[in-house]
């Protein structure tokens, strides 16, 4: 899943960049809010972690821009405020959840996991195409209970299509999750990934191709 990280802290960035990086995210670093506002308007992401403190634009405004568009996109703001008022703010905004600084690079990832879970999979900790099941806390897969060994990339886009059951997502739209700002994002790659799927997967569970549509999970009965 792929993340966006806006912090003008670089110390502080690169500790947490590198920890979400750690348990599986693809997270795109930004340190200031023109820059996050661009971003967030044309790029995909699952989850936006926003300072409040930011250059340019503040957390706030970047925040408050990103909801006028219409955007329903989970967004963990971070704050040195302790100050009430701030944190009402930014929730009556439509902020997600608010972690304080200083924190433990613990709490952050239990907060990420716990709004992905919430956001993409209804709450649920497992997904599951019929004898392929994903836990969302260890982001692991298993087929038929044997765990899945999974290139990153192939890791992105399977849990792109696990978490939109029933969905066509086009290569385009994969791409997005895959790739990174600082990466040269290739939708046909997407097929490369897909194709070495198709073999880890066998056949119980197949990946459908919709002719210029793009590709679609599902389970094989029989």
């Amino acid at each position: 899943m792929r993340i966006l990280l806006v912090e003008d802290h670089l110390p502080l960035a690169d500790s947490v960049a590198q920890a979400l990086k750690g348990v599986g995210l693809t997270v795109d670093l930004l340190h200031d809010g023109v820059a996050a506002d661009l971003a967030l308007a044309s790029e995909q992401y699952a989850l936006a972690v926003l300072d409040v403190g930011l250059p340019r634009l503040d957390g706030f405004q970047v925040l408050a821009r990103l909801r006028d568009r219409g955007q329903h996109l989970p967004v963990l703001m971070l704050t040195a405020r302790s100050d009430v008022k701030d944190r009402v703010h930014g929730l009556n905004l439509g902020a997600d959840d608010y972690l304080a600084k200083p924190f433990e690079l613990s709490e952050l990832e239990a907060r990420v996991k716990a709004m992905l879970r919430r956001t993409l999979l209804g709450g649920e900790r497992q997904q599951r195409c019929g004898p392929l099941v994903y836990e969302v806390d260890s982001r692991r897969f298993t087929l038929a209970e044997q765990m899945l060994n999974l290139t990153s990339r192939e890791q992105a886009v399977l849990e792109a299509l696990i978490a939109r059951p029933g969905r066509v997502m086009s290569k385009e739209q994969l791409a997005g999750q895959v790739f990174g700002l600082d990466e040269q994002a290739s939708a046909d790659a997407i097929e490369i990934y897909v194709h070495r799927l198709r073999k880890k997967l066998g056949q119980e569970v197949a990946i459908v191709t919709f002719r210029g549509l793009g590709y679609l999970l599902e389970a094989r009965n029989g």
